[in-house]
């Protein structure tokens, strides 16, 4: 597989995030201020789709303006083009679908539809899947961990002081594992009971304090199909913005291949073979069952196995194995 990792849905961001002026309120608020700057605006967790010719994320200044004054605000960074890019978070409680503010045509559309619609280009779904995980962890911490205190914004967005206690809160992303355990020309696979009927997906779980990666993959297999994991090679990382994770994907080489499924995480969990596995990616199994969409990175575990087979557990000896051209074994 020779894609890069930008074909993975929410990967590609072109910004240059700045972190080294983050704390320059000057240089900041001429960027904010000079015409070239865009912005996101969000209802909540749902992003607005500007409606003209065809639908943009980005609004003007006065646009955005229309809405009055956001509750949350973040610089995203800069553009290539070295136009600043912010996110605005609001409670508007507009109603989904489209609206009318202030002459601005607008239609609000929850970001994962917008991802699996392909309604943006690939670049700007990463950065509003940026913008959806800072402003969502803004309203998560209106106040202070350490004293109880409200807390408020610092350093463009990046950052909430609490002035009481004087602590520094950071915004948080959650590692979770994501992984393909693999017996030869079988993969196992298993779906959740919200799942789509008939989709079938890799298992996945989050990593606990303490854990390294590889020891998480063992782990989750274990506990939800009874599996025991042995060998444990990276594929790829994904921002998940639902609302904060990191997806880390890996693949596994199993060790037994008894399943029990853990019927409190998952409803089914089976195995099965390259050909099956390739015909759910195309939409042609013949029991009607699927596989998740490209945007997720168990879209590209799946294709991957299909492609090159057990090789995927050679990932050092073939770096075209990893869409991001990076894989290692653990």
């Amino acid at each position: 597989m020779t894609a890069p990792s930008a074909s993975i849905g929410f990967n590609l961001n072109p910004l240059d995030r700045r972190s080294d002026k983050r704390d320059d309120d000057a240089f900041i608020e001429r960027l904010r201020s000079d015409p070239a700057a865009r912005f996101f605006v969000f209802d909540g967790d749902v992003p607005l789709l500007k409606r003209g010719d065809e639908q943009d994320a980005w609004f003007l200044a006065r646009e955005a303006a229309a809405f009055g004054e956001p509750l949350q605000s973040v610089f995203l960074g800069q553009h290539v083009d070295g136009s600043g890019r912010f996110a605005l978070g609001f409670t508007l409680g507009l109603e989904p679908g489209e609206g009318q503010t202030h002459g601005v045509l607008h239609e609000r559309i929850d970001l994962r539809s917008i991802a699996m619609r392909g309604l943006v280009a690939p670049e700007v779904v990463g950065m509003l899947g940026q913008a959806k995980s800072m402003l969502d962890w803004h309203r998560r911490h209106s106040f202070c961990a350490n004293c109880g205190a409200a807390s408020r914004p610092a350093a463009a967005g990046w950052q909430r002081a609490c002035d009481a206690c004087g602590t520094r809160h950071f915004p948080r992303v959650d590692p979770v594992v994501i992984m393909l355990a693999i017996d030869g020309e079988r993969c196992l696979l298993g779906r959740q009971r919200q799942f789509a009927p008939g989709m079938y997906s890799a298992l996945a779980g989050f990593v606990e304090p303490g854990e390294t990666v590889e020891d998480a993959v063992r782990r989750e297999v274990l506990e939800e199909a009874r599996v025991t994991c042995a060998q444990v090679v990276y594929f790829a990382s994904q921002p998940w913005p639902f609302p904060s994770s990191m997806m880390i994907g890996c693949f596994a080489r199993a060790a037994d291949t008894q399943i029990v499924v853990d019927e409190a995480e998952l409803e089914d969990a089976r195995w099965f073979t390259r050909a099956e596995v390739a015909a759910m990616l195309a939409g042609t199994h013949a029991n009607g069952l699927s596989a998740p969409k490209p945007f997720a990175i168990a879209h590209h575990l799946l294709r991957a196995y299909v492609e090159h087979g057990e090789a995927v557990l050679h990932g050092n000896d073939d770096q075209t194995m990893a869409p991001s051209g990076v894989s290692s074994q653990f």
